[in-house]
């Protein structure tokens, strides 16, 4: 979750010390002040750079402001300047911000404040004061929600993997553990710093317990699929398409940003993996016979349902967000099979971008409900994941390999996401 913001800002100097502002520059300032909370809960809940910079600019000019915007992963500045002036900032605001996780219900309740204020059914003033109201920490229920899903994604994800049932009931099991880490790091940016790195070694100790005295296990698979929701895939994506659309600076923080995660969690596996070693806690050499093919359909619908309560959907939007990560799961496998993996990331990415945008057109609501849920499938992370393992186990080739499959796998994703914006033009920002 993030933190409280640090803001910044330079006065315009309309109004002298003392003296009463003029009833035209309150508006003004109430108008620039909703902008600012705009941005920042776009922000807090997952909009990539390029699309909060276009929604900002969109709302500011419909409220009669000039303003640029600069969104980093950490931080947002914004400069605003009289629609006829003469180029020179009256104000410039900067809010540092940590970045911010995927809320969909949330986000789809900005994006009506937004076009309520726009469109003048919403003073300013109310829609910035129900902004704020948005940023209540989440429920008990929501925070139970969140580690359900870390434990369902996980054994629905080692399902589709093509694991047992018994590495599968593990992999939910530690998911469930991991969960709970990460919600325990929500308000304590110690723990949080730490929590990737913290979950890996749980997760790699207990899988490794467990193939050694329990019952055998497909040790990497299980690993990997506890760990699933971490692996940054999404920020690597969202990072190379910030790159390719010239967005450099949050392109390089939110790549770095990705990486260090990947290196977190590489270490936490090589060092649990290192204890047991030297404790003498050997995993089995074999794994048990994988499930038949027909489970991967109750697996993806799970998948679909934990994806949904991961990113706080709203119960109506359930359907919708379950239907996305199907449809691209089968469009990338079925078009991979056919034509290559590489091929099928591309065309999976082309048909939700397109459908993404079809779908805001449509119904005057965020893309991003079909969009987010639907590429988590195909984002690349567990492979980063991977080729950094190998190569810090001086696996060479074998990491070199998998490194490149990595930027293959980005490329087709992002050129996917930008041809579906050619196909369908995005009407709305989100």
């Amino acid at each position: 979750m993030a933190g409280n913001p640090k803001v910044t800002a330079s006065l315009p100097a309309e109004a002298g010390h003392g003296s009463a502002v003029p009833e035209d520059i309150e508006r003004r300032r109430a108008r620039i002040g909703f902008v600012i909370e705009l941005a920042r809960r776009l922000h807090q809940y997952g909009a990539a750079a390029p699309r909060l910079e276009q929604a900002i600019g969109n709302v500011a000019q419909q409220l009669g402001l000039a303003c640029d915007v600069l969104s980093t992963p950490t931080s947002i500045v914004l400069s605003f300047s009289g629609p006829e002036g003469d180029g020179i900032a009256d104000l410039t605001q900067v809010v540092r911000i940590a970045p911010g996780d995927v809320n969909l219900a949330r986000l789809c309740r900005v994006d009506e404040i937004a076009d309520q204020v726009a469109d003048g059914r919403l003073d300013p003033r109310r829609g910035m004061a129900q902004l704020r109201a948005l940023g209540r920490p989440l429920s008990r229920r929501a925070l139970w929600a969140t580690i359900v899903s870390y434990g369902l994604s996980a054994a629905s994800v080692a399902v589709l993997f093509r694991t047992s049932a018994q590495d599968a009931v593990v992999a939910g099991v530690i998911g469930l553990l991991i969960g709970g880490i990460v919600v325990a790091g929500y308000g304590r940016p110690r723990l949080s710093a730490a929590s990737d790195a913290i979950a890996a070694l749980v997760a790699t100790f207990i899988a490794t317990m467990v193939s050694a005295w329990l019952v055998p296990l497909a040790l990497k698979l299980v690993v990997l699929s506890a760990l699933i929701v971490l692996v940054p895939g999404m920020s690597l994506t969202n990072a190379v398409r910030e790159l390719t659309s010239q967005h450099l600076a949050s392109g390089v923080a939110r790549f770095a940003g990705a990486a260090a995660t990947i290196l977190k969690l590489t270490f936490g596996t090589i060092a649990a993996a290192q204890v047991c070693a030297v404790a003498h806690i050997v995993p089995a050499a074999h794994s048990l016979p994988p499930l038949p093919l027909w489970a991967q359909w109750p697996a993806l619908l799970v998948a679909a349902v934990a994806f949904a309560m991961l990113f706080q959907t709203a119960l109506r939007d359930y359907p919708l967000v379950v239907v996305s990560v199907i449809i691209g799961y089968l469009v990338t496998y079925w078009s991979g099979n056919a034509l290559g993996t590489p091929f099928g990331v591309f065309i999976g990415g082309l048909v939700l971008s397109a459908g993404s945008n079809f779908y805001a057109t449509l119904k005057h609501r965020p893309g991003a409900l079909v969009r987010e849920p639907g590429v988590l499938l195909m984002v690349p992370g567990s492979i980063g994941f991977r080729s950094v393992s190998d190569l810090l186990n001086n696996q060479i080739a074998s990491g070199t390999h998998i490194a490149v499959l990595l930027v293959t796998m980005l490329i087709s994703l992002v050129a996917g996401l930008l041809f579906g914006d050619l196909l369908v033009a995005p009407r709305r920002s989100l």
